[in-house]
């Protein structure tokens, strides 16, 4: 059994540009084996027409108390603050259990 953990993030008018839709994803994926329990993280930031949103996040961990500990991880925070939250109006979160 695994978690998987999906943001989806609507950009600020003035924010959405491929400058910070590519930081998003580099910052992200750079946690990439640096959160314990994290086995799978992947930023989208190429939306078709017809999307109503900027940039997914998506991630799987292998207990809901890694998915928990995540959110609350130094290294993913400080990430969120310089690469994400300052540019975000919107974010949804989808968090589920993945059956194997």
């Amino acid at each position: 059994m695994a978690y998987k953990h999906v943001i989806l993030w609507s950009l600020k008018e003035e924010f959405k540009n491929d400058e910070i839709r590519k930081g998003i994803k580099e910052g992200l994926e750079s946690l990439d084996g640096k959160i314990p329990g994290m086995t799978y993280i992947h930023v989208q930031i190429d939306p078709t027409d017809g999307s109503n949103a900027d940039a997914l996040l998506e991630n799987v961990f292998e207990t809901e108390e890694d998915l928990k500990a995540y959110a609350v991880n130094p290294d993913h925070n400080a990430i969120a603050d310089q690469y994400v939250r300052p540019y975000t109006e919107v974010r949804l979160c989808l968090n589920f259990k993945v059956e194997d």
